[in-house]
């Protein structure tokens, strides 16, 4: 299981792997402070075209099946895309920076159910952490104490050596 299953997940609407990929997420050696400390799964948000177009969120589906196996709840509308960006895929790492810059927001509503947690993004995968950066930040901002990161892959990043 890699890149593969995140690409069938993501763009070919392959729902049932979600659960496989959630229950091994879910066998990551956390350290003792998040376990202990972790409130919710918080999973990176699609533009409302995207979601539109795909007709899922790839994110929310592995949160929703990771939470099932460690005990947490999900927390979908604590943060939000506040614009469209283009897809990460191509992009230099600086320019993937620049694309996702105050892409995400933290609604009004959500700041006190954020105020001082600890809380657990979660993506399909990472390749230079600008969306997580970018999600941390709104959070953080948002009243979040502490953002930690559950991605289910690694992608190599454009200049990353073989």
């Amino acid at each position: 299981m890699g890149l593969g299953v995140v690409h069938a997940l993501k763009y070919d609407g392959w729902f049932g792997v979600a659960g496989e990929m959630a229950r091994r997420m879910a066998r990551l050696d956390w350290p003792l402070d998040v376990r202990d400390e972790r409130v919710a799964l918080v999973p990176v948000p699609l533009s409302k075209k995207r979601e539109r177009e795909r007709g899922y969120n790839q994110s929310a589906m592995l949160a929703r099946a990771l939470g099932e196996y460690i005990g947490l709840p999900l927390w979908e509308d604590v943060l939000v895309r506040v614009r469209h960006t283009k897809t990460q895929t191509r992009l230099t790492p600086g320019d993937r920076l620049r694309n996702v810059s105050g892409a995400f927001g933290v609604p009004g509503a959500a700041r006190n159910v954020l105020r001082g947690s600890h809380v657990v993004l979660v993506d399909d995968v990472v390749t230079t952490a600008a969306t997580l950066n970018a999600c941390a930040a709104a959070l953080c901002d948002g009243g979040a104490r502490i953002v930690s990161y559950a991605t289910f892959a690694r992608a190599p990043a454009l200049g990353d050596r073989r």
